[in-house]
């Protein structure tokens, strides 16, 4: 049984750096977390690129060579490559590199939505309600899939049918809006100083 429990621990100690990966990519992105045959696959091409980096430094330095050293390098090696990850997720560089191969047309955002968001985050929205109700403002933050979360609007204001009828919410500094409440958004973006004295 001593013998079972030890290869055990070998085992997790050698995949334990493509859980931290893909643990600490989980929670820096907007990703859905994936089902855990998705998941237990994704530790596992991290582990393969984590250990063939520590086999590439062994190489080349003798810290890799120690075998004490090997676990606690694995780990920030992982660290290090799901930040590298995420950073190439949040800004769509492997895939904009992908699109302009024209080996794809997808973006590395998790939807539609949050591309949407993500690219256009210099403009005011209108948030069109149910009921028929609208709500201008800045969004401050906005939730990363439409059917959970909340908008939180500053500088809102509560439009009316006519363009001169809205109502100012002066006094009130932020509003939240559940995701499921809204209808449809309107991305409006404002003339700059810079754009306004060209003309």
């Amino acid at each position: 049984m001593a013998w079972a429990s030890g290869e055990v621990v070998s085992v997790l100690v050698f995949l334990l750096p493509g859980f931290v990966a893909a643990s600490v990519f989980h929670s820096l992105t907007s990703h859905p977390k994936p089902g855990i045959l998705d998941r237990l696959i994704q530790a596992l091409v991290f582990t393969v690129i984590v250990h063939a980096v520590i086999i590439g430094i062994s190489l080349v330095a003798d810290i890799a060579r120690e075998e004490s050293w090997i676990p606690v390098l694995a780990v920030l090696i992982s660290v290090l490559l799901a930040l590298m990850t995420v950073y190439w997720s949040n800004h769509d560089t492997m895939h904009g590199i992908l699109r302009r191969l024209g080996i794809t047309k997808e973006t590395s955002y998790p939807s539609e939505w949050y591309s949407t968001f993500w690219r256009l985050n210099d403009c005011y929205v209108v948030l069109h309600l149910k009921g028929e109700r609208r709500l201008y403002g800045w969004p401050e933050e906005w939730p990363s899939q439409p059917d959970r979360g909340h908008f939180r609007i500053s500088e809102g204001e509560w439009l009316g049918n006519d363009e001169n009828d809205g109502v100012s919410t002066t006094g009130v500094p932020t509003i939240l809006i559940p995701a499921n409440d809204v209808e449809m958004v309107e991305f409006i973006k404002i003339k700059g100083v810079d754009e306004q004295s060209e003309e």
